[in-house]
């Protein structure tokens, strides 16, 4: 009988039955407190039940608020009625109802007397120390907080808000060093004897009861003045999140929790009936007597709270959007987006197809619908071509497409024929490759049989919005890799241009000569052309100046 424990209880009083009775079975005595929340014939019944177990008593009642001096006074009442029943009691050790134990209770009791005069208590200065997750440090000394926090939150930060305006401080009492630390502890009798006895107890109690979340402050400031020897860590595997929460474990956290190594869980399911049934099996034997270390699994909670924090790169939340400038990438996987190529070459898609792998699309933007690649009119995850569909949120279009298809590379082309909307979100994002040739679009425009006016017409358009996008490109949120030229720039040489970036895209296969380029003789008299018609070609880079053809003498062109 050298350990006792004290649970806190709220709810689920079927799972508090289950642990009390296991640490009684053990030989360990446990006093239950539970919340004066709890109608008074629930607390009967559930009194009830223990008739046949003189290890488990019950303490006087306190309604229980968080962040409240009321859990203290829970606490402080439990621990009185334990070191007043039971004398032999050497540690006692504080859980709650929602706690389960997860090594056998010989190995607890053997640890713990090996270490007869240790207490543990995670204790930590205020001063030198980031403890808290969420929440006030210092200033939960300092101020008052006669509000709660939960049920009169604006009230609450309204008043503190307030108090530091007007420069409030409470002064500390003499000899008080303040200290954080988690709510679960193990103390020696001696410490908790002189805590509770202390001559000045009711002034410590007056003072802490005006701090806030004193649960987290009182036995771990209090411990400092009477423990001989403090081990500032606790023997309950707790973990929270980024909002200071506790997280709570459930069956497929078994392994987790064993490798931790802990004596006992907080949080845990009451519907973890596998947790349960394993850790609570009278006949689970004592493995070993391993030094209880959470920092074993920190590494998964730490990779849970980021992904909680921050989501996963192209997965979204349809009711929380993150804030523009905090998102990461934008989508789950890297993807590639060709400007211009494939109207220098007619062979673009099946050629980088077979020279990158994955799928190779046409414009997922043209105006007419989404051109997936083989023409599908769906995609993966129900991904509709409608225009309409895509056009509605076009941003999330792209990050479905790239997170449907993850593991698949994904490759298509852009032109200022296409929906603009976008390419801001694309260029954005760390997980593009942009190539552009800006003005390559004209060369199938001048191989066309259309009418030169209404060419002129279609390319003074097309340029106005491609030059738009091109002034996209020099904005301070890009952060998509770029490889840009000109027509003029790339028609000097093709292969050098493109092969860095099918370098640094990767592929399944090696070099390849590319595909056949349109012939663009004909480009220089055409932009001169336009010049003469009064259309300034400026995207597609400097062709020189063609060599003119004088006019015939006598002719139409013969000047006089």
């Amino acid at each position: 009988m050298s350990l006792g424990f004290v649970l806190l209880v709220h709810t689920a009083f079927d799972r508090t039955e289950q642990v009390a009775r296991h640490w009684a079975a053990a030989g360990c005595p446990v006093v239950i407190h539970v919340d004066a929340k709890v109608p008074r014939a629930a607390f009967r019944a559930f009194r009830d039940r223990f008739g046949d177990a003189p290890l488990i008593r019950f303490c006087g009642r306190v309604r229980v608020e968080w962040g409240t001096w009321s859990l203290v006074a829970a606490t402080q009442t439990g621990c009185e009625r334990m070191l007043a029943a039971f004398p032999e009691v050497r540690h006692v050790y504080l859980a709650s109802g929602s706690c389960l134990p997860l090594r056998p209770v010989a190995e607890l009791t053997g640890y713990l007397a090996d270490r007869p005069g240790v207490d543990f208590i995670e204790s930590v200065a205020v001063e030198e120390a980031d403890w808290a997750v969420d929440g006030l440090e210092a200033e939960r000394f300092t101020l008052h907080f006669p509000f709660p926090w939960r049920r009169r939150r604006r009230l609450f930060d309204a008043f503190t808000e307030l108090q530091r305006r007007l420069g409030v401080a409470r002064k500390l009492p003499e000899g008080i060093v303040p200290h954080l630390g988690s709510q679960w502890w193990c103390l020696t009798r001696e410490t908790l004897e002189a805590i509770l006895t202390a001559p000045d107890r009711r002034a410590m109690d007056a003072w802490f009861s005006r701090a806030w979340i004193p649960d987290e402050s009182y036995f771990q400031t209090l411990a400092r003045r009477h423990s001989t020897r403090i081990e500032s860590r606790s023997l309950t595997l707790a973990k929270f999140d980024v909002q200071g929460k506790p997280h709570i474990f459930y069956d497929d956290h078994r392994p987790l929790l064993e490798r931790s190594d802990c004596f006992v869980a907080r949080k845990v399911w009451p519907g973890a009936e596998g947790l349960y049934s394993t850790f609570l099996d009278p006949d689970r034997p004592a493995a070993r007597m391993a030094e209880p270390d959470p920092g074993k699994i920190d590494r998964v909670f730490s990779r849970a709270n980021r992904r909680r924090a921050n989501g996963r790169a192209g997965l979204y939340n349809q009711g929380r959007f993150p804030a523009k400038g905090r998102e990461g990438k934008l989508t789950a996987a890297p993807f590639a987006v060709f400007c211009g190529l494939g109207a220098l070459f007619p062979d673009w898609e099946p050629w980088l197809a077979r020279r990158l792998g994955g799928r190779v699309h046409g414009h997922l933007y043209h105006p007419e619908g989404a051109e997936f690649a083989g023409r599908e009119e769906v995609l993966n995850g129900c991904l509709s071509a409608s225009p309409a569909l895509r056009d509605y949120r076009p941003e999330q279009f792209l990050a479905n497409l790239i997170w449907n298809t993850r593991g698949e590379r994904q490759t298509w082309q852009f032109g200022p024929g296409d929906t603009q909307a976008a390419m801001p979100f694309v260029l954005r994002d760390r997980n593009a490759t942009v190539t552009v040739v800006s003005g390559a679009w004209v060369v199938p425009l001048i191989a066309s049989d259309r009418p030169f006016d209404e060419v002129r017409a279609e390319i003074a358009r097309l340029q106005r919005i491609e030059a738009a996008f091109l002034r996209l490109l020099d904005g301070p949120e890009v952060a998509a890799r770029l490889h840009r030229w000109t027509l003029a720039e790339f028609a000097a040489g093709p292969e050098d241009r493109l092969a860095p970036v099918l370098a640094e895209i990767g592929g399944t296969e090696g070099a390849r000569p590319l595909p056949a380029m349109r012939p663009l003789s004909a480009v220089p008299d055409f932009l001169q052309r336009l010049r003469n018609a009064g259309v300034k070609p400026v995207v597609m880079g400097d062709f020189g100046v063609p060599v003119s053809t004088p006019p015939r003498v006598g002719g139409p062109g013969l000047v006089r």
